[in-house]
């Protein structure tokens, strides 16, 4: 299929002092085709959402390239990035803070139109969209403080769809709802994807709701892929101690939970070799000397481990 999105060798790092850098995210690679879902998961801090920004360029990545139907992002500068971004829109983690208190929910939606300079049509494609996530026509003057959580968040879906983009990252995008919320927005996530022929990229630390959601997950430790596989063969099956620890501690998950020993690594001074052999019950010798390369070990299915579980 068609890769609508492909991230190459992604390294981003913050200065943080003294001459030291936080590695975020290092080395990270993989692609979205079209209309498939990602669901990109790990713990906090692991860099999930860093790559969302940097995807968007926001900040620049500090290498690597990022490729929107085969339009490098990280060459364009100026008025020519923010036409390519506009095929890319991110749905944020609090549905109520990421929209302007003092603006009414047309208003809200209709922005990234009048920053695109499109006039025809806006009012019509602001109906349009509301409508498609759900909400009744007299939400259109309401303002943020006024709705619900969930409504909020369905407010900032049509905002991200309202431009007809070719991706939609969703970081954390129900973290903040109740369960039964939750439910309401992934279906609508589902739909939307279908009506709009989006694809999405779904950030969330919930390994049950990345399953129900996602064609294909990647799994994230410390700024770096450890697995990727599609959804079924990675919760049935998974190769990296780390992403089978992960699935464990699903409470739904059968057999004993996992417990992960030790303490999670500084970003600032990452382990030598493999970052989770600090943590990693069949870490030897090797995983410190050799950092593992992520490949393929059954077809569709990565693991970066020098011992992945058969």
């Amino acid at each position: 299929m068609t890769a609508v999105l492909e991230v190459e060798h992604l390294v981003v790092e913050f200065p943080a002092g003294r001459g030291q850098r936080v590695h975020a995210v290092s080395d990270v690679s993989f692609d979205v085709a079209e209309g498939e879902t990602l669901g990109l998961v790990g713990e906090s801090g692991c860099g999930k959402s860093t790559v969302a920004r940097a995807v968007l360029q926001l900040p620049r990545p500090t290498s690597g390239t990022v490729r929107v139907s085969g339009r490098d992002l990280t060459a364009l500068r100026g008025k020519a990035l923010r036409a390519a971004r506009r095929d890319v829109q991110l749905v944020f983690q609090d549905p109520i803070s990421s929209l302007n208190p003092r603006r009414r929910v047309t208003d809200l939606v209709a922005e990234p139109l009048a920053i695109a300079g499109v006039r025809e049509a806006r009012r019509h494609r602001v109906s349009a969209a509301l409508e498609a996530v759900g909400l009744p026509p007299e939400v259109a003057d309401a303002r943020p403080h006024q709705l619900s959580g969930g409504q909020c968040q369905r407010v900032s879906i049509a905002r991200a769809l309202v431009q007809e983009p070719k991706i939609v990252i969703c970081d954390e995008p129900v973290s903040s709802l109740d369960v039964s919320v939750q439910a309401q927005i992934l279906n609508l996530l589902e739909d939307m994807k279908h009506r709009y022929s989006v694809s999405l990229v779904f950030i969330s630390h919930d390994l049950a709701v990345v399953k129900n959601i996602s064609d294909r997950v990647a799994v994230m430790y410390l700024g770096k892929l450890c697995e990727v596989a599609p959804a079924d063969d990675l919760y049935r099956s998974p190769m990296h101690p780390y992403t089978r620890a992960l699935i464990a501690s699903i409470p739904s998950a059968p057999g004993p939970r996992a417990k992960l020993t030790g303490e999670l690594p500084s970003p600032l001074q990452p382990p030598s070799g493999c970052r989770f052999r600090t943590r990693c019950p069949l870490a030897q010798a090797r995983c410190a000397q050799e950092e593992p390369v992520l490949t393929e070990r059954q077809p569709g299915h990565a693991v970066a481990c020098h011992f992945p579980v058969a």
